[in-house]
């Protein structure tokens, strides 16, 4: 391909159709333009929006960040707005600075997720993605993750009530990643986002030695990026719909690596926070590298990573 031709580096989630595979985490780039100092937006395949909730919720009480070696624990307990907050104020920011975006969504019941999906299809919200892998929440999310018979009747159950595309995003906290992924998809799942972060703890011991200090939450960062990588491996033998990976992703490679283990597409999560204009060097980054390498489209670059397969 000669390099005047611009490469081709769109891909297909469900009905959504991403200009390139590179989005933000949930919970690691706001709502909308938390982030417009930094870079432009709308150069990136979308935003994943912070997980919302059927109400307002103010989170965990302090402290609910730590950062530890190559990583972070977070126990921010979804603070968010809300749906119709969402709706009324950060959906028409989103809208007049063309930001494609995918809403998370989370619910403490199997009706809380349902009621959010009527509003989302009322409001022609074009992608959902069901949070059902945070750690730090005390009910909700998590326990509809790790077990098939309620994650299959979640799933199946918000299908009935939101027609567009619907990724569910899975937890690394289980024994058999492949069912649960399988399980999503039988259940109306248009592709599968993972890995959420990690169940964790961190203790600082007093200097008297006389008790310590601790927080749990879930880990994310450069550490979890081998069970990531693993997760995604195992579950890519098993189900046909696209997935979306993340985990510990900071650079142009470790990009590939996760498109080379069965990521169709990845989100940058905790590197938002050191690098907050990553997602768009990597966008660059992979234009100039097909380029250089001569690929015309992004399942081209994909379907040699993928060669041992």
């Amino acid at each position: 391909m000669s390099n005047l031709i611009k490469p081709d580096i769109s891909v297909n989630i469900g009905r959504l159709k991403l200009k390139n595979p590179i989005l933000t985490a949930s919970g690691t780039f706001g709502y909308a333009d938390e982030y417009d100092d930094f870079m432009n937006v709308s150069n990136i395949g979308a935003i994943v929006t912070k997980g919302i909730t059927l109400n307002p919720k103010t989170g965990n009480p302090q402290p609910r960040i730590k950062e530890v070696k190559n990583g972070l624990i977070n126990s921010i307990g979804l603070e968010n707005v809300g749906i119709q907050d969402f709706i009324d104020k950060k959906l028409p920011v989103l809208k007049e600075n063309n930001i494609d975006f995918i809403l998370n969504i989370a619910g403490a019941s199997i009706e809380e997720y349902i009621e959010i999906a009527k509003i989302c299809q009322s409001n022609n919200i074009e992608t959902v993605e069901l949070n059902l892998s945070c750690p730090n929440v005390k009910s909700g999310c998590l326990e509809f993750g790790k077990d098939e018979k309620t994650l299959y009747k979640l799933v199946s159950e918000v299908r009935k009530n939101f027609d567009n595309t619907l990724i569910v995003k899975l937890s690394s906290n289980v024994s058999f990643p492949e069912k649960m992924a399988k399980t999503a998809e039988k259940g109306g799942a248009d592709a599968i986002s993972a890995i959420n972060t990690v169940k964790a703890m961190n203790i600082d011991i007093n200097k008297n030695l006389k008790g310590f200090k601790s927080i749990k939450g879930g880990l994310s960062g450069s550490c979890i990026k081998p069970l990531a990588l693993n997760f995604i491996y195992e579950i890519r033998q098993h189900i046909a719909i696209p997935i979306i990976g993340m985990g510990g992703i900071s650079c142009f490679q470790d990009m590939l690596e996760f498109f080379a283990v069965g990521a169709d597409a990845v989100q940058i999560g905790t590197a938002n926070f050191t690098h907050p204009d990553l997602s768009d060097t990597l966008v660059i980054e992979l234009n100039n590298f097909m380029k250089q390498q001569n690929y015309g489209s992004l399942a081209e670059l994909v379907r040699d990573l993928r060669y041992e397969y």
